[in-house]
């Protein structure tokens, strides 16, 4: 067992050396809208990744170093579908589930610091089978994360917060949490009521069996999803 144990810890470490990545390309209805952190806040630690020591701290909002005041904010209607793009057409090289969360600001984007409230609007896990097995994950060897504008989101500019939890280390506690936020202006009726509201920090503990994860067995356990639910749309 202790053999099968320093085996499954050594092909983390290998399969870490290589596979980072970080969401920073915004698409719009299928269409690339500018470049790299144009529309997404730029993060200071490139395109590696953060570990559950930071669930308690503010930078998990948007990453280290992803400040407001220096990001531009596009504009698009709900309904729209929306993308973010890995960098450098590199892929999502681990396994794991993927979120997309977001914050009203109370005026200008530009300046909100992601303090208020967040909701869940999107998440992907496994499509088939059990999670030992990396391409059965979902999003594992795209390029990018999509969701939908759900039709009802009331109008005005908000924080979109990508993520990505990369699970070959969860068993080590060694989770890697991918994250970037861009800044939309979103237009259209609204008449929708944002639900459950989260602030983060707060949405995850290290110990969740969403995050503390071991993929290193023939029987894994099934995946919980961590975090609130998805809203509904209504």
């Amino acid at each position: 067992m202790k053999f099968l144990a320093t085996l499954a810890t050594l092909a983390a470490t290998l399969a870490t050396a290589d596979a980072h990545y970080i969401f920073n390309i915004l698409y719009v209805n299928g269409q690339r809208q500018g470049g790299e952190y144009t529309y997404v806040r730029r993060n200071s630690n490139s395109y590696f990744p953060v570990f559950p020591d930071i669930l308690n701290s503010p930078d998990l909002r948007c990453n280290v170093g992803a400040r407001p005041g220096n990001t531009q904010t596009f504009t698009v209607r709900a309904g729209d579908r929306i993308g973010f793009k890995v960098f450098n057409n590199e892929l999502i090289e681990h396994p794991g589930p993927g979120f997309i969360y977001m914050s009203k600001a109370p005026g200008s984007v530009n300046s909100y610091d992601g303090s208020g409230d967040w909701f869940k609007v999107y998440e992907t896990g496994l499509c088939r089978g059990g999670g030992n097995v990396d391409t059965n994950w979902c999003s594992y060897n795209k390029d990018r994360l999509e969701f939908t504008i759900p039709p009802k989101t009331p109008p005005g500019e908000y924080l979109v917060r990508i993520e990505h939890i990369g699970l070959h280390e969860g068993h080590v506690n060694r989770a890697q949490f991918y994250i970037t936020c861009a800044q939309l202006r979103i237009e259209g009726p609204g008449g929708g009521n944002p639900n459950p509201l989260v602030k983060i920090p707060g949405i995850y503990q290290a110990n969740h069996p969403g995050i503390a994860y071991n993929k290193w067995t023939n029987n894994p356990a099934p995946y919980v999803m961590p975090g609130p639910r998805v809203w509904d749309g209504n």
